[in-house]
């Protein structure tokens, strides 16, 4: 079976700003903004100390005790103040960050809030409904350069951009904490105005839901907002830490929602965005763009004319590696190390280089020489990084798009036989700024790479421990863009000619482990 938030990342990417976002105070509480409860049991705590009461162990029973009932929110903030105005003023403390907050990183955006704002950014989330007082998912997508249009009172919508043309909408349903119309008591929450109920039956109607920090206990206007919906065009998703309340789970019935258990809502959204986004940069890119830059590559190479702009297409291919690996290439989420990491990065790096590659393969088929320095330039630009924090594996792996163009190249030079050109790319030395100078090979493929007792590669293999795991595994990526290129050769009618471009053959690299399963040609004394 396909885990729920598996299947809730594929349905994400594939319906872009479909899904609605429903956050809660649970979204808030790693920046150390109370939830409901702990700001009841606080109000509890503060009445105690009035009567003369300093220390109790249990201020729910405390209370329970002296006045006869449980605690609740409401009726504490209703009793304690009476107007919206001094009930704001009460909750101002609990929200508004302190210069102290701010210097020990409290209440400011989290990851959680991070996370959603990239996913706004990319344009995956569009509208986000959230009981919250505070300002922090504003804050995160602002600090991601995204304005939002933010709903948090009927004043609010009626000037607001509408909801199809804003690049993101979010509606405070309880209010904003530094206006005095705040929802707090049972009473304010029980029904909202005919304005607001109207923009969530239409938000509720035409999205799916993406339930996160939301108890729905205390919120029975929103909870009819959602099993009134008359359709069911989209699912809901309900993360949840622990076991559902029974009031929950019927709101989860009622839309056949599914559940994913979660261990918070930081490592929830990041895992959904790291999904999300492998899913975005682990697009190939499309066959016949790819087949385009590389017949142009190839009309270049052949006329000392066009020399200007063989290096403005490589150097565009260059740039844009370069940016990505720069940009962070792969930042998983903090934490412990997933194994999906990995194989999720492997993939990102190979549909950054594989246009870049396949010019390489061009270069080595068809060149004379005069591109060999410019093709080692570019594989010791990529291969060289400064040292990173984070885990070595994935660190390593920054030199990855380097060895698939070595590779590339090399393999290229071995078809068309340019063997001195090959032994000058071994022996080729790389400048790493200390008092010795490896060669290409010895910098991109001994340091980090294979023969580690836990080689990673085994991941890329379905966890089988292989001797050469790299190897096989670039053996099948250079098959697998081979037979891409042969196939589109025969649509576009040429026949399928494996000159016209590289037959990697059964060679697999460091030149050359070789698999089991294949035989390989005889390299006479001559190679």
């Amino acid at each position: 079976m396909i885990d729920p938030l598996t299947a809730l990342a594929f349905s994400v990417y594939e319906n872009k700003g479909v899904y609605c976002l429903l956050l809660g105070s649970g979204i808030s509480r790693p920046a150390q903004i109370p939830t409901g409860w702990e700001v009841t049991l606080d109000l509890v705590q503060r009445v105690a100390a009035l009567q003369g009461v300093a220390d109790e162990p249990d201020w729910a029973a405390w209370h329970k005790s002296k006045f006869g009932k449980e605690p609740n929110y409401s009726e504490l903030l209703d009793q304690l103040a009476s107007t919206p105005d001094e009930r704001r003023s009460v909750l101002h403390s609990y929200i508004e960050p302190t210069a102290e907050d701010i210097e020990a990183s409290r209440k400011i955006p989290t990851r959680a809030h991070q996370a959603i704002a990239r996913l706004v950014a990319a344009g995956h989330v569009r509208v986000i409904i959230t009981t919250n007082f505070d300002r922090l998912t504003e804050n995160a997508l602002r600090e991601n350069g995204v304005e939002p249009t933010v709903i948090s009172s009927d004043d609010s919508l009626k000037g607001a951009v509408p909801l199809i043309h804003s690049r993101c909408y979010v509606v405070k349903i309880h209010g904003d904490y530094l206006d005095t119309r705040i929802r707090n008591t049972d009473a304010e929450l029980g029904e909202y105005t005919p304005e607001l109920s109207t923009l969530l039956d239409r938000i509720i109607d035409e999205h799916g839901l993406i339930v996160c920090g939301w108890s729905g206990d205390w919120d029975p206007a929103l909870r009819s907002a959602i099993t009134r919906a008359p359709n069911r065009r989209y699912p809901m998703f309900w993360a949840a830490r622990g076991k559902l309340s029974a009031v929950a789970q019927t709101v989860v019935d009622h839309r056949a929602g599914k559940i994913i258990t979660i261990e918070g809502a930081d490592t929830f959204f990041e895992r959904l965005e790291m999904l999300v986004s492998a899913q975005t940069d682990a697009q190939r890119p499309n066959p016949r763009s790819v087949d385009l830059l590389v017949a142009s590559a190839k009309k270049f190479l052949t006329r000392s004319e066009f020399r200007i702009q063989l290096d403005e297409l490589i150097g565009a291919e260059l740039r844009r590696i370069d940016n990505f690996i720069v940009s962070g290439g792969f930042q998983p989420p903090a934490g412990t190390w997933r194994d999906e990491f990995f194989v999720s990065a492997v993939s990102r790096y190979e549909a950054q280089t594989e246009i870049l590659a396949r010019i390489f393969g061009v270069l080595g088929r068809y060149g004379k020489g005069d591109e060999f320095r410019d093709a080692v330039d570019v594989i010791t630009r990529l291969g060289h990084r400064e040292p990173g924090s984070g885990f070595s594996v994935l660190i390593n792996l920054r030199t990855y798009p380097a060895v698939l163009l070595f590779y590339a190249y090399g393999i290229a030079l071995l078809k068309s036989q340019r063997f001195a050109d090959l032994f000058r790319l071994f022996s080729t030395t790389v400048d790493i700024g200390r008092d010795y100078a490896p060669t290409v090979v010895s910098h991109l493929l001994l340091t980090g790479w294979e023969g580690a007792e836990h080689d990673p590669w085994n991941l890329m293999h379905g966890k089988q421990q292989r001797r050469t795991a790299l190897s096989d595994y670039l053996h099948g990526v250079f098959e697998k863009w081979t037979a891409d290129y042969l196939e589109l050769s025969l649509k576009l009618g040429d026949g399928g000619n494996r000159e016209g471009g590289i037959s990697w053959g059964c060679l697999t690299p460091p030149l050359l482990h070789r698999r089991s399963d294949m035989p390989c040609p005889k390299i006479t004394s001559s190679s």
